[in-house]
């Protein structure tokens, strides 16, 4: 049964557009804590200039990126990964006809 609702969960994703972690960043700690890009980027121990592209949606968070935000704001660094997947899958599925990729015949 476990596995049933995995797959409702799995397709349930993916009929709607999901948000940027970035946003979700924003949106759920820093606007509401009061807490400046230069804030986060100290706590991180990374520079202003990465905080910035990922509140603004120029890059993805990698995984020790999650790990880091998994330390500062308690979210597990697999529930951010998860957010970015479940971007970057939506993001892909408007060029899933122009990749080219052919299905195996087992």
């Amino acid at each position: 049964m476990q596995t049933k609702y995995k797959l409702i969960d799995c397709i349930i994703m993916r009929m709607f557009n999901p948000p940027h972690p970035g946003e979700i960043l924003s949106e759920l700690w820093l606007q509401p804590l009061g807490l400046t890009i230069t804030q986060v980027a100290s706590h991180l121990n990374v520079t202003r200039k990465t905080v910035s592209a990922l509140v603004n949606g120029k890059t993805g968070i990698s995984a020790e990126m999650a790990v880091r935000l998994e330390l500062a704001f308690g979210k597990s660094a697999e529930s951010w990964l998860a957010a970015q997947a479940a971007y970057d899958v939506w993001q892909l599925e408007a060029k899933r006809e122009s990749l080219g990729v052919h299905k195996v015949a087992v």
